[in-house]
Order: C-alpha cells, then structure tokens, then sequence
C-alpha cells in the first residue's frame, strides 16, 4: 500500500475518495488512511459515498489533523457522532448519490486518488464485484471515481489470472493493484432487515401505500419500482407483487439497492430487469452473479442530474422513508430529532424528483416523539418531490398533485390533510425540542443539483 501511495503521488492536502460497498464490513479506508498517515500526510479530503460505524478510526485521524474535510452521501456511526458535536474543522458536504456523481464528472469535486476495493482483480487492474472471498455485486458507486480520479489505486484480496471474469471496471482506467490480506467482511453488506415487517402497523402502512400506487394509474405493463431494504419498504414490495399478480402486469424493472426480495419479484417473472447500483444483501450478490436480467449501472448511470439520461427518471414509482416530514411535505433523513446526523439523502432525493410518484411511509410517532412535524430539523429532499405521504392514520396528498388527489379519492382511500397528519401527531407524542446548538455550522446538505438546501449545526 506505502509503495502504491507513493507511486500515485499522494501528498498533504489532496483528495481521495472510497466507495462503500462492502458497507460495515469494509477495511479498505481504514487501511489506507493509517498508511497515509504513517507516512506523515495531513489534511487530506476524504470523498467516500458512504461512512459507517466500521469506519470510526477516521475520528482519530480528523483530532490529529490527518483528515480536515469529507464529503459523503451517507454516514453513521462514530464518525456521523463526532462531526455532529464539531469535531470536524470544516463543515462536511452532505450530498446525494446522483449529485456525488455530478460534481466529480463535473470537478467540483477533484478526486487525487480513488482507493477501490475490489473483491477480486487481476494484474492489469480488471475489476470485479462477484469474485472473491468478499463479492459484493456490482460496483456502481466506484466507476464515476474510477473514471474521473487523477490515479486510481485498486485494492484486493483475490488476484486472479488476467483476465479477470465478470468484469465491473476495465483496466483503462485502473493504474495500480495491492493485493492485501483482507478488503473487509461480506457479511457487512447486510443493510435494513432484509425482511418484510410482520408487525400490523407498519403492514398496514405497506398495504395503504400499495393501494395508492394501484389507484394511481401507474400499475399497468412496463411498470417501474423502487424501494429500500427496510422492514415496511419491503412489506410495501409483497403488497405490489400480490397487486401485480392480481392484474396479470408484468413489469419492466425494479431498481436501485437491490435486496434479495426484488430478486424473488425479477424470478417469479414480476419485473423483466434489475437496474443494480448496489447490492443490501448476499442474495442479490447471488443473482447479479448469476442472472444476465439482473443489470450493473453507476450512481451516474442511476441518479446523476445532469447526464443524458437516469435510471431514476424512469422510475414509476418509489417508496421513501423519514426520521420527520414535515407540513410541506420535506423531509429529513439526515439527523435525528436530536440533531445528530444519522443517515443522509444517498439516493432520496434523487428518486424523489425523478420518480412519477414519489411515496413516503412513516409512522406518525417513534420513540415517543412525532415524526410528521411543523417544520423538518433538515431538509433532506424538498416538498415539492414527495408526492404522497402514508401513515397509520391516513394519507395525505401533496397539493401539487391534485389529479393524483382526485384519483385516490375516487378509489376511496383514506384521504387525510398533512396538517391532520400533523395534528394527530403532536396529540400522540409530545413535540421533542430542538437540542441546543451554538450556531456553528458543522455540515452544509447539497441537493443533487449542487445548491445548498440546508446546514447542520453542531449539538451540545
């Protein structure tokens, strides 16, 4: 790794960028950042797409002045906690999945060095996602930085014989190989619960929002969906598998993480493609493997504004999350009710403004606090791209969308004003206060176009 740092000419102050397939189970930043800083680097810009909790030596680095900026679309864990309480000396960009892959086809974002793990490659940089101890899928997040960076740096634990099988990134753009002991452990790719709820709130929040997207006129041949790996986003799925049984529709493709549920749907001939940028479980690796209908694409490919044409522009329909929404339909996915950070847009925002019919699903309450609020703590995606939003206690429509309205409403659904919404919420759970900040800016949240939408303020 020290020879490979030194070759590509990293120096004090540059950039250098990861990509998070491997999730929590990835080592490779870790393993390159202490060889920087061993080497004597400071002040180094890390742009990874994604940080998790695997991640939190990066504290260290950023207290010793190793590390002063990163940019990222999603972060959790230790790092996510240090920066929210000021640790960081500039503010961290938080941006979205498609909007990452704009700025660096861009240079906004410069990228000096992309370090890319790759579970299996051969001596000429050919790179894989699903050889190797730890095959994780496609590498779509890596291939803008593999594209754009000054000198890329693929890392290993599987060198195989040129050429490499099953290839993810071609060597043109690759410049140099380390083979190491371990990339991390696949068994960390593992995100949300993989399985449907069973719990009857949030099954019936799944049916309710099936419903809609039934009522809406969007379920018909060549149907489009998205939705995340999380318990009710998954239920949401099963209700429109069983719809789209009901109706004889076959649908055109089911996108974005790719978890092994929408696998089952793409067998049981549901959906005729996967469009995958990431895999959420081993299941998925599996069948992108093995299954020429189960298709790579790049975050560019999937969610980049300003290219001539993404995936998520497609999309029919897309089911969406929230830590709060408020009464204009914003919504944060970024910091708790606290103001610590807890996520961040990854491919919300993106989804939300190119899908035809954007659905948020969220209980009114959790932990004991509302999370359908007067106003959002940070506004991850804007109002003005969610279209629906379904809770226990009804659905409310965006005011945008009145012929959607006038739909759902035919169909005899639980229509409700998000001001009720609001409401019933406040009358359930008392209003959390705002934790206390002393007005300095910690994380500055871009929207996919680069405008900045939103601050963070550091938590006391």
């Amino acid at each position: 790794m020290r020879e490979a740092i030194r070759a590509a000419g990293l120096k004090s102050g540059d950039t250098i960028s990861f990509h998070h397939h491997l999730r929590n189970g990835d080592a490779v930043l870790n393993i390159v950042i202490a060889e920087a800083a061993a080497m004597g680097l400071r002040d180094l810009t890390v742009a990874a797409s994604s940080l998790f909790a695997v991640h939190a030596p990066l504290v260290d680095h950023i207290q010793r002045g190793i590390v002063s900026r990163i940019y990222t679309a999603y972060m959790t864990g230790p790092v996510a906690d240090a920066i929210s309480s000021g640790i960081l000396r500039t503010p961290v960009v938080m941006q979205t999945h498609g909007g990452r892959a704009r700025a660096i086809e861009s240079g906004e974002l410069h990228i000096d060095v992309a370090f890319i793990a790759a579970p299996a490659a051969d001596d000429y940089g050919n790179l894989s996602g699903t050889q190797g101890r730890a095959a994780c899928g496609p590498l779509g997040y890596a291939v803008v930085d593999a594209q754009y960076a000054s000198c890329v740096i693929a890392v290993t634990d599987q060198l195989v014989a040129y050429p490499c099988g099953s290839i993810d990134i071609t060597q043109e753009f690759v410049d140099f190989v380390v083979d190491v002991d371990s990339i991390g452990d696949p068994n960390g790719i593992l995100s949300g619960t993989t399985r449907p709820t069973t719990d009857p709130v949030g099954l019936e929040i799944a049916r309710q929002a099936s419903s809609v997207i039934e009522a809406s006129g969007y379920l018909v041949d060549d149907f489009s969906f998205q939705t995340g790996a999380g318990g009710v986003s998954l239920a949401v799925a099963a209700e429109v598998g069983k719809s789209m049984r009901r109706r004889g529709v076959r649908g055109s493709f089911a996108a974005g993480g790719v978890t092994g549920y929408l696998v089952d749907m793409l067998e049981q001939g549901l959906f005729r493609n996967l469009f995958d940028v990431q895999c959420f479980d081993l299941k998925a690796v599996q069948s992108y493997r093995d299954d020429s209908r189960h298709l790579a694409m790049s975050a560019s490919m999937y969610a980049n504004p300003n290219n001539r044409g993404a995936v998520a522009n497609r999309l029919d329909a897309m089911i969406l999350g929230a830590a709060e929404i408020d009464r204009n339909f914003n919504v944060n996915v970024t910091t708790g009710s606290s103001g610590n950070i807890l996520g961040g847009s990854g491919g919300h925002a993106d989804t939300a403004a190119g899908s035809k019919l954007s659905i948020v699903t969220t209980r009114l309450t959790a932990r004991g606090g509302p999370k359908v609020v007067q106003k959002v703590r940070c506004i991850t995606t804007p109002g003005e791209t969610v279209d629906v939003v379904v809770t226990e206690f009804g659905i409310a429509v965006n005011p945008r969308r009145g012929e959607l309205e006038h739909r759902l409403r035919g169909a005899g659904l639980m229509l409700k004003s998000i001001d009720t919404l609001c409401a019933e919420a406040a009358r359930l759970a008392p209003v959390v206060p705002s934790a206390p900040a002393d007005g300095r800016i910690v994380g500055v949240v871009e929207y996919r176009d680069g405008t900045v939408i939103d601050v963070l303020r550091m938590v006391a």
